[in-house]
């Protein structure tokens, strides 16, 4: 789930929007007649359910479309919004008959569109699905709108962004879930990934009485933010063509050395990214070029501390004052003129197309640029030419400084370098306006340089522990530090404050074990907090269940499963665990080594959810063969006790993610699974063979939800 932010187009905004007549009738709607439209609309007249608090800002509830939709699934939908905000809200709700007195909440990363769910085409019909087969209501909201964000309403208070706009709507949901359904007040589960875990455990940490569980997924710490993307880029910087090399080793089958080969510099840094806590499995995406949210993040960094920019450069204690040759040698501070100026339309016409960041708005090639510059965005430059560019690749890595002409002194973001077509990101339009043929500029990357030592200059409090790497014999910081950390304030943009782990309801945090984002000891950074919080009764409240091979984003791929069925699953056990005081299974075990996080390498052992699968290729996790010689794959699926059965297995023998062979499974009584292949290779080389296994519980097989996946890999050299 963990996605990447976006901003999508909202619903007309009004200021005297009504409901319809037909979900006010004092005899409730039937559920299975269509509501109709009123012939004059009038307000809604409650915000909150009775004895609920009500919010200041959001007391005047109304809704502009009520009608019985069957896609994905048969279902209400009720949408609106709170008048003189920019608040929009959707709801979901399943005929009477399939109603059991719940809702599920989703909460996206930042204030996005209440529309998302209506375009996931996921079998069994996404999130709504979801929410209407098991017996609750779906909820979505633009969490406040752009406004929670920004604009005079809402800027001075990230509260409202956060969680003060999501908790009027699960309030609001209860008027109308009482209007239709009747019965006690429904139970509420809220979950999100990523940024919207933070702004799922600042609801639960900040208000009382509207969640009853939670189910926050791929969080880090309140210190992730930048540091867990600046830190790469150093690594990526220093390691370079080395990292092939570095995975190659701790891979399945490999030496297990990642350090042979390497200089005094490149050892440092890997033992320093590692210690740092960036999962040892997903160096794959630093080799890749990773950089994640930094562009997004960059420009804050710049407002929040602009002296460390320069006193990187000048001042003794910092990585530039006395650089290393391979920082001097990454420099760059090249010198152009500006041929021509590109507009929108010309763009198009060259086929330059915008590529959209994380949290900037999506659009059809056309009106791409439109988006990103505004209305009058046609009349800017969206790209330059310039007569030089750098002879190495630096990325989007760099700005570009203009030194002469009207906009001097200012300093652009680059999107991308097409030859010597400079590829401009979100700027001023005032200085983009500027802009002529003639100026001077310069391509430098002096701060994204910078940048990417930060986290030794922002060394927090103890029980952040992977910064400890950066502390003397004396537990004091060995370099300069900066006034301000910038760590707690993104968080509380995000969660509305720092959180606490003062949570007041049931939650299991779900954790990926290879996560470029959200690193996985933020998990026990997280559960330590809760623990300072509960004290022994924190077994009574909370998990963490960690998932192996799974990253940020959760996609799929010959190293990854998707974990979207341990979410699935998450949400349904809290629910468990609220209405019927079932506890669910018990938290992951693990172990922190050097910042890494460790998991038994038995299901026994390692408990939580996820099944662990055991495969070998001639009885070993490496296996050497001639061409055309067969292979013998063995493999084992077990569960924690307790958690359901193997339902299914894949083989990907070629190592590319396709897992398109069936694996034929031997499934035992007690829910684990086994399988005995043989396959040869015609083509000399090296193959990374997966099994991809399934589980679920008794219950949800042969249903699309609750299908949670792990997989074994080995490798074969064929000679």
């Amino acid at each position: 789930m963990g996605r990447s932010a976006r901003v999508r187009s909202r619903c007309g905004l009004g200021t005297a929007m009504c409901i319809v007549t037909g979900l006010l009738s004092a005899a409730n709607t039937i559920p299975g007649e269509a509501a109709s439209p009123a012939a004059e609309a009038i307000a809604w007249p409650e915000a909150v359910p009775p004895g609920a608090a009500a919010d200041p800002l959001f007391t005047k509830p109304y809704i502009d479309i009520d009608e019985w939709r069957d896609a994905p699934v048969r279902h209400r939908y009720v949408h609106g919004g709170f008048t003189g905000t920019d608040m929009r809200f959707s709801f979901y709700f399943p005929p009477k008959e399939k109603y059991e007195g719940r809702f599920f909440e989703y909460v996206t990363p930042v204030p996005d569109s209440e529309n998302l769910a209506q375009k996931d085409t996921r079998d069994g019909g996404g999130n709504i699905g979801f929410a209407v087969n098991h017996g609750g209501y779906y909820i979505e909201t633009n969490g406040g709108g752009a406004s929670a964000n920004s604009g005079p309403a809402y800027a001075t208070d990230p509260t409202i962004g956060a969680y003060r706009a999501n908790a009027a709507a699960a309030q609001f949901s209860r008027v109308v879930a009482a209007r239709m359904y009747g019965g006690k007040r429904p139970f509420g589960y809220i979950w999100g990934g990523s940024g919207g875990a933070y702004r799922t455990v600042g609801s639960i940490e900040n208000t009382a009485g509207i969640w009853d569980g939670a189910v926050p997924f791929v969080m880090g710490s309140a210190m992730a933010t930048p540091y867990n993307f600046t830190a790469p880029l150093y690594a990526y910087r220093v390691l370079g063509d080395k990292l092939p090399g570095i995975i190659d080793a701790f891979d399945v089958g490999g030496t297990g050395d990642p350090y042979k080969g390497l200089d005094a510099e490149q050892r440092s840094a890997l033992r320093e990214i590692l210690d740092f806590g960036y999962p040892l499995p997903e160096l794959r995406a630093l080799a890749r070029g990773y950089v994640g949210a930094f562009p997004v993040l960059y420009p804050g960094m710049l407002a929040a501390d602009p002296t460390y920019f320069t006193d990187f450069w000048t001042k003794p204690g910092y990585e530039g004052f006395d650089p290393p040759k391979s920082l001097r040698d990454a420099r760059i501070q090249q010198k152009a003129k500006v041929v021509r100026l590109i507009m929108a339309a010309d763009a198009n016409r060259l086929g330059i197309t915008l590529k959209p960041q994380m949290g900037q708005a999506r659009g059809t090639a056309e009106l791409a640029w439109q988006a990103l510059l505004g209305p009058g965005g046609s009349e800017l430059p969206v790209a330059i030419e310039l007569d030089a560019v750098p002879q190495r690749d630096f990325g989007s890595a760099a700005d570009l400084k203009v030194n002469s002409g009207a906009a001097a002194g200012a300093l652009l973001r680059l999107q991308r370098v097409d030859g010597k077509i400079v590829v401009l990101q979100s700027n001023d339009p005032a200085v983009l306006a500027q802009l002529a043929a003639g100026d001077e500029v310069q391509i430098d990357n002096s701060n994204w340089l910078a940048a990417q030592t930060y986290h030794r200059h922002q060394v927090p409090t103890p029980d952040f522990y992977t910064w400890n790497q950066y502390r003397g014999p004396d537990g004091k910081p060995l370099g300069p530090q900066r006034p301000k950390l910038l760590g707690p304030q993104f968080a509380i943009g995000a969660a509305g404050a720092v959180p606490t782990g003062r949570i007041g309801a049931k939650v299991i945090l779900v954790e990926n074990l290879s996560d470029t984002a959200a690193w996985p000891w933020g998990a026990d950074w997280y559960r330590t907090k809760v623990g300072e919080h509960l004290g022994a009764k924190a077994g009574d409240a909370f998990r963490v269940w960690f998932t192996e091979h799974a990253e940020h984003g959760g996609q799929g791929s010959a190293e990854l499963v998707t974990f979207t069925g341990v979410l699935q699953q998450a949400l349904l056990d809290v629910s468990a665990w609220v209405e019927k005081g079932i506890a669910p299974a018990p938290s992951t075990a693990y172990s922190i080594k050097d910042g890494q996080v460790i998991v038994p390498p038995t299901a026994a052992a390692r408990l939580g959810i996820q099944p662990v699968v055991a495969l070998q290729a001639n009885g070993a996790l490496r296996a050497e063969v001639a061409t055309g010689k067969p292979v013998t794959l063995t493999a084992e699926a077990r569960l924690p006790q307790g958690t359901g059965r193997i339902v299914g297995g894949e083989w990907d023998f070629e190592g590319k993610g396709s897992f398109s062979d069936p694996a034929v499974l031997e499934f035992r009584k007690d829910g684990s699974a086994a399988v005995s292949v043989t396959h040869a290779f015609a083509v000399p080389g090296t193959y990374f063979v997966g099994l991809r296994v399934t589980a679920q519980r008794e219950a949800e097989v042969g249903s699309p939800y609750g299908r949670i996946m792990n997989l074994g890999r080995v490798r074969v050299v064929v000679k």
